[in-house]
């Protein structure tokens, strides 16, 4: 008998705290809870209507690595055309329904894998809570209760006078509580705000009150760079208590931006295993060389890489060694020349003309290492 050793298991890269324990719901193929990893949701930008715009986006999402995908349900031509999208789809869809109840009937008949519902702005929504709750359970459809501060019950905004952390508390507990009185439990939960600081509150506020799935989102964040770091401190602040199950990047900017800096927010966390990561300091008086243009080119160079690569690009000799001896890959630049080094030793000096072309096919000759060793890891040969 023949065996291949398939080594000792890598140790899960830390975290600053557990995952809240929640319970567990699907949303078609993808499961939302403490029990499944963070999950990256985005929501297309086409008119729903138009099917074959709308499918072509949600395949530049799912490329991204998007998991789960909204999509716009305002109108009744674009309840029609929810059939022919949720099943050609490679990843979840959720209807977004405001207003209108019918929509959330026929996103469930159109077999949608869930329905987000905003209890604030369709009227006499409690009324309703029932039979949506009988239909989702019949087809297997999960809901969201989607609390935003812009849309509060009128009885809310009149108790606390504006949408405090409690109010949008108050709300969210309400209409749960609803569904539950109706035996459906298929729902997460957000309670979205455009302040970091209020959204951050009640999201910790609502982990206290019950174990449903957290589904965060600063709502209107803003343009591309406003809404990453309004975002990234939310979500920072929330995550790294374990409070969140699926988190939406809300940017007024192409939908796979969105995916990018989610996916990268969780990379951070360690919640989601690092793919390609670029380590370059900052322009300084010390640097040698220009940093800003060296980072650029090698990113762009080892653009969807899908191993997880550290590669340090470096300016100068006073941190340069160091950090490039932490990477897997790197670089310590100055006198025209970079040292090269992998796994911590020195490979090459080479001229700087030379740094971005070789590192790019030293990180190439790397991943093809990893993924062959990854390969005869996983045969074993019984004789």
């Amino acid at each position: 008998m023949t065996s291949v050793s398939l080594g000792m298991p890598a140790a899960p890269p830390p975290v600053l705290a557990p995952r809240r324990q929640t319970r567990q719901i699907q949303v078609g193929k993808v499961g939302v809870g403490s029990e499944s990893p963070v999950s990256v949701q985005s929501m297309t930008t086409t008119l729903t209507s138009d099917v074959n715009s709308t499918l072509q986006q949600i395949a530049e999402l799912t490329a991204s690595g998007c998991d789960i995908v909204r999509v716009a349900c305002p109108s009744q031509d674009d309840a029609d055309a929810l059939p022919a999208i949720a099943t050609k789809s490679q990843i979840p869809v959720i209807a977004d329904i405001h207003f209108q109840p019918k929509y959330v009937y026929a996103a469930i008949e159109a077999g949608c894998a869930a329905v987000r519902v905003n209890p604030g702005n369709i009227r006499k929504f409690d009324d309703q809570v029932k039979e949506i709750a009988r239909t989702a359970k019949d087809h297997g459809t999960s809901i969201r209760i989607g609390v935003n501060a812009g849309s509060l019950d009128k009885r809310i905004m009149d108790k606390y006078g504006k949408a405090t952390p409690e109010a949008l508390v108050e709300s969210a507990v309400w209409e749960a509580s609803l569904f539950e009185e109706h035996d459906f439990h298929d729902f997460k939960i957000s309670v979205k705000h455009n302040d970091p600081v209020v959204m951050v509150r009640a999201y910790e506020l609502l982990a206290e009150a019950g174990d449903w799935p957290l589904h965060l989102g600063v709502t209107e964040a803003g343009p591309a760079f406003q809404g990453t770091i309004k975002s990234a401190t939310a979500f920072g602040a929330l995550l790294s208590q374990g409070i969140g199950d699926t988190i939406r990047v809300s940017l007024s900017a192409p939908p796979v931006e969105e995916v990018k800096v989610g996916i990268q927010i969780l990379q951070s966390l360690n919640l989601r295993p690092r793919k390609l990561e670029i380590v370059s300091c900052p322009s300084c008086g010390r640097a040698q060389v220009d940093v800003y243009k060296l980072a650029e080119e090698v990113t762009s160079g080892l653009e969807g890489m899908e191993v997880p690569l550290r590669v340090a690009v470096m300016g100068c000799v006073v941190n340069g060694p160091g950090e490039a001896r932490e990477a897997d890959l790197g670089v310590a630049s100055g006198n025209g020349k970079g040292q090269i080094f992998v796994k911590g030793e020195v490979v090459k000096t080479v001229p700087e003309s030379q740094i971005v072309e070789t590192l790019i096919e030293e990180a190439l000759r790397i991943a093809e290492t990893m993924e062959a060793t990854e390969g005869a890891s996983a045969e074993v040969t019984v004789g």
